[in-house]
């Protein structure tokens, strides 16, 4: 139960070794009262079974497990990294200052560790960053069209933070705070943010976690938990880039998106309504393909965007999956191939249109390039609230939230074919 990853499983596996502790005391006790209990022997050998496995399992957890200093934010707080690895040789780094992700190492086909996510040597390159590298991005993520949204008859306004629209949600996005640590292990890490009633614009007092944990299958698994005491609107989603080569362009790299549709964009990003199908468009990726092969083809919607991607598309979701098969990237350069699974409807491929303009370089002080990463975030439908007929993002007050994305990495001969 306890080996799942989830913060809950391990929080009650804690549970019952303090039940078994408070049982041996007992056993104890009547040993030393001199009082004859059936089985008595029996239960303290078991008991102390339990506690033995618990202390050797928890022992070897946090010396795996690495936390250091990431740097001081610009109001003189301390941000923390933390380092989780495998018995493979994988490792993932992420920090409680905005819940990111800031690394994913991954064995290429020579066994060299490649970084394959974009991102900051510091703290201080996610305080200036906007274009939210590796960010947990709450309460709404992707867009609200107008910055504003109408929930029981009110109208909540917004942030203008993208043209006349709500991007992220504003300035004041979950990736410029710092998170509480709830848990971590070295397998796992938890963070917990308290979002109070009209923070960013939105109602409700909302406490929402994400779990980030890496497991010995070289999955990445996010996981989301909230709930809110008012009806609210939530859609989560982590905003990484992906670059399986580890430098350069993405553009010669291979990508499969799992959606027969669509959603079309007007000239601010924003959906018209309509679900489109991706048949005969630059924008069908069923049986995988080079992502720069129809990238700026002049096709208009791609055109719209600065001659790239930035679409959500709506998955074929498998019948009765609880996570389904969303996207498939490769890179024959590296060897390195990525899968994504989501309990999500949408995902939103991002192909860094824009990066050029980051006023910060990158790790190791390299510049940020244009194409030099895709992002697939896994969401519900940008401008949810606006289109009553998509999956609705309303959270009832006391109803949890709750989303996971996994990304699984293969190496070489393990990737298969797109």
């Amino acid at each position: 139960m306890w080996m799942s990853g989830h913060p809950g499983n391990r929080r009650q596996w804690k549970a019952e070794m303090m039940t078994a502790a408070t049982h041996l005391a007992c056993v104890a006790r009547s040993q030393s009262m001199g009082n004859g209990i059936p089985g008595l022997q029996k239960r303290k050998k078991r008991i102390m079974k339990m506690v033995l496995f618990y202390t050797l399992h928890t022992t070897k957890r946090r010396r795996n497990m690495k936390k250091q200093g990431f740097g001081t934010t610009k109001d003189g707080k301390e941000a923390l990294l933390y380092t989780l690895s495998n018995k493979n040789g994988m490792e993932i780094s992420v920090t409680d200052y905005g819940a990111h992700l800031v690394s994913v190492l991954v064995p290429d086909k020579d066994g060299k560790k490649r970084d394959v996510v974009l991102g900051f040597d510091s703290v201080t390159g996610y305080e200036t960053d906007g274009s939210h590298f590796g960010a947990t991005i709450g309460r709404n993520g992707n867009r609200i069209a107008g910055a504003a949204f109408e929930l029981h008859g009110k109208t909540y306004q917004l942030a203008k933070n993208e043209n006349n629209n709500n991007l992220h949600s504003g300035p004041d996005g979950y990736d410029y705070r710092l998170w509480d640590v709830e848990e971590a292990d070295d397998s796992a890490v938890t963070f917990v943010l308290m979002s109070p009633d009209g923070d960013q614009g939105f109602p409700g007092n909302f406490e929402v976690s994400v779990t980030y944990t890496l497991t010995d299958e070289n999955a990445v698994e996010i996981h989301y938990e909230g709930s809110c005491d008012q009806d609210t609107v939530v859609n989560m989603t982590n905003h990484s880039y992906f670059n399986l080569n580890g430098e350069g362009d993405i553009l010669g790299q291979k990508l499969r998106i799992y959606a027969s549709n669509y959603l079309e964009g007007n000239n601010q990003t924003c959906p018209t309504g309509a679900i489109l199908p991706v048949a005969n468009t630059p924008m069908d990726f069923t049986e995988g393909k080079l992502i720069g092969r129809d990238i700026d083809t002049g096709f208009a919607q791609t055109t719209m965007v600065g001659g790239g991607y930035d679409h959500c598309f709506v998955i074929d979701r498998g019948r009765g999956a609880s996570q389904s098969l969303c996207a498939w990237a490769s890179s024959d350069k590296t060897g390195i191939s990525m899968k994504v699974y989501t309990t999500q409807p949408g995902v939103q491929l991002y192909t860094a249109n824009f990066l050029q303009d980051c006023p910060s370089p990158g790790k190791g002080g390299v510049p940020m390039q244009k194409y030099g990463g895709f992002a697939l975030e896994t969401q519900h439908f940008p401008c949810s609230p606006s289109h009553p007929e998509f999956p609705t993002t309303v959270l009832r007050a006391g109803k949890v939230f709750r989303a996971t994305t996994t990304l699984r990495f293969f190496t070489g001969k393990q990737c298969g074919k797109l």
